[in-house]
């Protein structure tokens, strides 16, 4: 919206500051950020009016989870509000894939949103029906697929790049489509699968989606696609006012979400924000890259996979409990050693994932 300022004034002034990408995600980050710390605290105690008995409990969870009965959940409304002002103050407007970021993110915390309504009124762990949530999510993804597609330059669209070649583009064609509802929607189930410890989620959330800034900002500037040799997608640098935003809020909800939680995100936050980052994979052509860059919720879904095919074949299971942070709940880890250990692989992961844009 201020990006606007520039436009109508021309840039005269100190109205031309508005016209940098970088000083305008630095004014969504901190909007954001101020927000959430404003509004965090009331958010929390008008949900935990609300919800009463708050997030229910899974009975079969690890026994040190009991003593969280109570906390409130939907705590990721707080995360969405301050992303939805950030971005709509400082991001350029006229920017499709702004609005395709907007539309998944807040598509999938709707239904997410139903999902968290679902269990706090029945007070149950079951929400809305799986194959519900999962036609929802793949319909809002199907949009998304064939909207980019639609924005991407003629030379990229429906064509798959590849991590580590300059010039190797595989051409789906219609098959990318599929190709990129399973990107969106396998990374919003993801995270959400990986949202299961206080603070667990919104960190390698926002590690993730600030490699994708910077990924974002190199394939969208000429000069730097050209010297690192990625596919160039004009426009797409404009998603790091976006991630800006992003990360604002994530830190101000940190601030309440680190243990032990005032809050839980709940699917409410955790689907949005890993649409958001399977949407972004798909604008900047680095689809594969993040299967690298967020490998933490690779593995936290494929623990669930492997968990529950083994033990249909079997009978046993391969791990104590899934997904596999609960795994390691069971053999005696404390939760905040959990959390900061599985911090550090997602630093570690998203530094891997950067070193793609070089080593070509």
């Amino acid at each position: 919206m201020l990006y606007w300022l520039y436009e109508i004034t021309g840039g005269e002034g100190p109205f031309n500051l508005f016209r940098y990408i970088t000083f305008r995600a630095g004014g969504a980050f901190f909007t954001a950020l101020i927000f959430a710390f404003l509004f965090g605290k009331p958010l929390i105690e008008a949900l935990r009016r609300t919800q009463k008995k708050g997030q229910p409990i899974r009975d079969d969870g690890p026994e040190t989870h009991f003593v969280k009965a109570g906390t409130p959940t939907m705590g990721g409304i707080l995360i969405l509000s301050a992303l939805l002002v950030g971005t709509l103050l400082w991001a350029r407007l006229g920017n499709g894939y702004i609005w395709i970021m907007l539309m998944v993110t807040y598509g999938y915390a709707a239904i997410g949103f139903a999902d968290d309504y679902a269990k706090v009124s029945k007070h149950n762990t079951k929400g809305v029906s799986g194959r519900v949530r999962m036609a929802l999510g793949l319909g809002l993804a199907f949009v998304a697929a064939l909207w980019t597609m639609y924005l991407h330059p003629d030379a990229l669209s429906g064509r798959l790049a590849f991590p580590f070649f300059k010039d190797l583009l595989l051409n789906l064609s219609v098959l990318f489509v599929p190709f990129a509802m399973i990107v969106i929607v396998g990374a919003a189930n993801a995270v959400n699968l990986t949202d299961g410890l206080d603070g667990l989620a919104i960190m390698p959330v926002m590690i993730a989606a600030a490699t994708f800034a910077v990924i974002a900002y190199a394939v969208g500037n000429a000069t730097f696609a050209d010297y690192l040799g990625v596919h160039r997608v004009p426009g797409s640098d404009e998603l790091v006012v976006f991630v800006a935003a992003l990360i604002g809020g994530g830190l101000g909800f940190l601030w309440y979400n680190a243990p032990p939680a005032a809050v839980f995100m709940g699917d409410t936050g955790s689907l949005a924000l890993g649409g958001a980052l399977g949407a972004m994979a798909v604008i900047t052509k680095h689809e594969i890259v993040l299967a690298i860059v967020g490998g933490l919720f690779v593995v936290e879904a494929l623990s669930v996979i492997i968990q529950v095919l083994y033990f249909k074949k079997t009978g046993k299971r391969v791990f104590l409990m899934a997904p596999i942070h609960h795994h390691f709940e069971k053999k005696g880890w404390k939760e905040s050693q959990i959390v900061i250990r599985f911090w550090i692989i997602a630093l570690i992961l998203a530094l891997i994932g950067l070193s793609t844009l070089k080593l070509r």
